[in-house]
């Protein structure tokens, strides 16, 4: 029997099966067609076969990035989400794919990784709990800066920047697609009937964080929640998909203040404890070497006859 392909994901977290729209589309169409997938959840990108995640690595195709890149991996593999739909149906999830890139997905990286007080007290805060040292130092950071070269790219805008206008625009083209899904999903289950598809896994994986992910700034999730029929859906795939994910706490929003307290907490804590020993020791030596408390003697044996020639002593074995 061949070995199950892997898909390398970033860890669950803030009440997610991923904390990663790319991920979370992925994960949800692996469990929507049911392919066997060897599933590793980490929050190290370099250890993904391409550098990158979601990465989904085959005995046979090698490894590929992007979701729609591993959708079509996967159907080639006759896991195929998609087979029962008409081709009406195929039309409609391409142009709804490409709405929720044009229209959501520049929002959701604002709210996220562009916003200021969100990415502080939310992601990179999660980012840095969750990474290991070195990496949750500068590793958000450039991140940051892909998303935000990712937003520029979608929307044109070169010098597009946090700011109440670039916001106001964001979020009105994102609230113009959540009512064009609502109105297309209205009391189904899923988009096209009964069964999940590929739309579902986009929308799935574009709603899910502004569902579960509770920023302290964020005027467009309110318009969210007031769709009731996308709360639900959401909640539902959660609950029949992904049961034992969707029992984790949610995210919250926390002020400045205590912030600062938690991000303070292990392995943080350690760090600045034992810095601060360190840096006090140094202090106390050097004041104690310059008041002449302590004083380095250099002492010099005498060499005395036959008596001198001994071993080395203890001071040298100690170098060695």
């Amino acid at each position: 029997m061949a070995a199950p392909s892997e898909l390398f994901c970033w860890k669950a977290g803030l009440g997610l099966p991923s904390v990663n729209t790319d991920c979370l589309i992925v994960l949800a169409y692996a469990r929507f067609s049911g392919a066997p997938l060897k599933i590793h959840k980490i929050s190290n990108p370099w250890r993904s076969p391409t550098g990158s995640l979601p990465a989904l690595r085959t005995k046979e195709e090698g490894s590929c990035s992007q979701p729609s890149q591993i959708i079509i991996q996967l159907r080639k593999q006759k896991y195929n989400a998609d087979y029962d739909l008409s081709a009406k149906e195929g039309a409609d999830t391409l142009a709804f794919t490409s709405l929720l890139e044009e229209r959501l997905l520049p929002a959701l990286i604002y709210a996220l990784w562009v916003d200021p007080k969100n990415y502080a007290e939310v992601t990179r805060r999660w980012y840095g709990e969750n990474m290991c040292f070195p990496l949750n130092f500068f590793l958000p950071g450039r991140m940051q800066n892909r998303q935000l070269e990712r937003l520029r790219l979608i929307r044109g805008n070169d010098a597009l920047e946090a700011g109440e206008e670039a916001e106001k625009e964001l979020y009105h083209d994102a609230l113009e697609c959540l009512n064009l899904l609502s109105q297309r999903l209205g009391s189904n289950k899923f988009f096209f009937g009964d069964s999940p598809s590929s739309l579902d896994a986009y929308v799935f994986g574009h709603l899910a964080p502004l569902i579960k992910i509770q920023l302290p700034n964020c005027r467009l999730q309110q318009n969210l929640k007031n769709l009731d029929n996308l709360s639900t859906y959401c909640s539902n795939i959660l609950s029949l998909y992904f049961p034992s994910e969707s029992k984790e706490g949610v995210g919250r929003p926390v002020s400045s203040t205590q912030q600062g307290g938690d991000f303070d907490n292990e392995p943080y804590k350690r760090r600045k404890q034992l810095l601060s020993v360190l840096v006090a020791v140094a202090a106390m030596l050097s004041y104690a070497l310059l008041t002449g408390i302590v004083a380095i003697e250099h002492m010099q044996e005498e060499h005395v006859g036959p008596a001198s020639l001994r071993g080395p002593s203890h001071e040298d074995e100690e170098e060695e």
